[in-house]
C-alpha cells in the first residue's frame, strides 16, 4: 500500500491531534487554519479513512486516528534522531575515522592527541591501525583508510601520488647498556659503530631503510650480530650485552624497559621525517578532517615529545604537496 505521506503531513497530524484543535495547531504550527484542515484532509483522503471526529467543541480522534497518529510519533522521533545523526556528521560529532601508523607513531606520536580528540568528539568511532611502512601507503591508496601518520623521508615506494603534509621530525641515535664505554660520550659517530657488534633491524622494516642509507653515506660497516624486526625485541638484545643498535627518537620510550642509554648520532646526521599523507583527491569526512587537524594542531602547540624529536612548523592554511623525500 503506497501512500507517499511527507514528513510535514505527520508533523500536521500529530499536532492536530495533541491540540485538538485546527486552530491551536495551526497557531503552534505558525500556518494558517485552512492549510492546515487541507493537510489532514489530504492525508486522510490517502489513508482512505477518517482520523478525526468533528464536532463543534473539539476534535476526536477516531480509532484509526489514534493507530495512525501511534505511527506518525515514532516515524517522526527515528526521522528525527536520525537527522540529529546526520547533522552530528556533518559537524563532525560523528561518524567513523580510520588512521593507518607505523607502530611507533601509533604508540608514541599520536596517544595524547587521540585523548584530546575523543573528550571533545566521544561519540566518533576512531581506529588507529598499526602496519609497515609499505602497508601503511597501500592502505591509504586504496582508500582503506582516510589518512596515514607514516615516515617519508626514506620511504621506498614514492608517494608523487600523495598529499604530503610533514608534522615532525625524529633523530637517530645509538643505544646501548649503561656500562658501555659510549656513555662517556655527548654524541656518537656512525663511524664509531663500525667496530661494535650491532643488533640490526629486520630489512622490511622503515627504520633498516634509514640505517641502511647513513651506514652507506659514512662507510662504516658494523657487524650486525643479530637481526630482529620488533623495537622491544631489539632493546632486548642489547640490554643483554650482544650489541649496540640505532633508533629514531619517537622510539627510545619504547626500549625504556630495558634500561639502556642513548647517545644522539651525527656526522652525518639522519632524521626521519613524519607526515600526514593522503590521497589528494579523495575528501575527508569532517570527522576525519578534524582528527588530521588535531595533529597539525598539536605541532603548532609544540605538544611535548621525546628526546632527539620535535615538531616542524605548520603553516595556517591548507598544506600544499612536498616532495616525499
Amino acid at each position: 500500500m503506497r501512500m507517499d505521506l511527507t514528513i510535514q503531513q505527520l508533523r500536521v497530524v500529530v499536532a492536530v491531534h495533541d491540540a485538538g484543535s485546527f486552530t491551536t495547531a495551526a497557531e503552534e504550527l505558525l500556518l494558517a487554519q485552512s492549510s492546515l484542515s487541507r493537510c489532514v484532509l489530504e492525508v486522510e483522503r490517502k489513508l482512505g479513512v477518517a482520523l478525526f471526529e468533528r464536532t463543534t467543541r473539539r476534535l476526536e480522534p477516531t480509532a484509526e486516528g489514534r493507530e495512525f497518529v501511534a505511527t506518525a510519533r515514532s516515524t517522526l522521533a527515528t526521522f528525527d534522531a536520525n537527522l540529529r545523526h546526520f547533522e552530528g556528521f556533518l559537524d563532525g560529532r560523528r561518524g567513523r575515522v580510520r588512521v593507518a601508523a607505523l607502530p611507533s607513531l601509533a604508540a608514541i606520536l599520536l596517544p595524547s592527541i587521540v585523548s584530546t580528540y575523543q573528550r571533545a568528539r566521544p561519540d566518533v568511532e576512531l581506529s588507529i591501525e598499526d602496519a609497515l611502512a609499505t602497508e601503511v601507503l597501500d592502505r591509504v591508496r586504496t582508500g582503506v583508510v582516510d589518512f596515514a601518520v607514516t615516515v617519508v623521508s626514506a620511504v621506498a615506494e614514492p608517494a608523487d601520488d600523495l598529499e604530503v603534509t610533514p608534522v615532525a621530525t625524529d633523530r637517530f641515535c645509538c643505544v646501548f647498556p649503561p656500562d658501555h664505554a659510549f656513555a662517556a660520550l655527548d654524541e656518537v659517530a656512525w663511524a664509531d659503530l663500525a667496530g661494535e657488534a650491532f643488533i640490526a633491524f629486520d630489512r622490511t622494516t622503515s627504520i633498516r631503510q634509514h640505517l641502511d642509507r647513513a651506514f652507506a653515506e659514512s662507510g662504516a660497516r658494523p657487524r650486525n650480530a643479530i637481526e630482529a624486526r620488533n623495537i622491544s625485541a631489539v632493546a632486548g638484545l642489547v640490554a643483554a650485552g650482544l650489541g649496540v643498535s640505532a633508533v629514531p627518537g619517537l622510539v627510545l620510550p619504547l626500549t625504556q624497559f630495558a634500561g639502556l642509554l642513548h647517545r644522539p648520532l651525527g656526522t652525518p646526521r639522519t632524521e626521519r621525517r613524519i607526515a600526514i599523507v593522503r590521497v589528494p583527491h579523495r575528501p575527508l569526512s569532517p570527522a576525519a578532517a578534524a582528527f588530521r587537524t588535531a595533529i597539525t594542531d598539536a605541532g603548532r602547540r609544540r605538544l611535548p615529545l621525546p628526546p632527539e624529536s620535535t615538531w616542524l612548523p605548520q603553516r595556517p592554511a591548507a598544506p600544499a604537496r612536498p616532495s616525499p623525500r
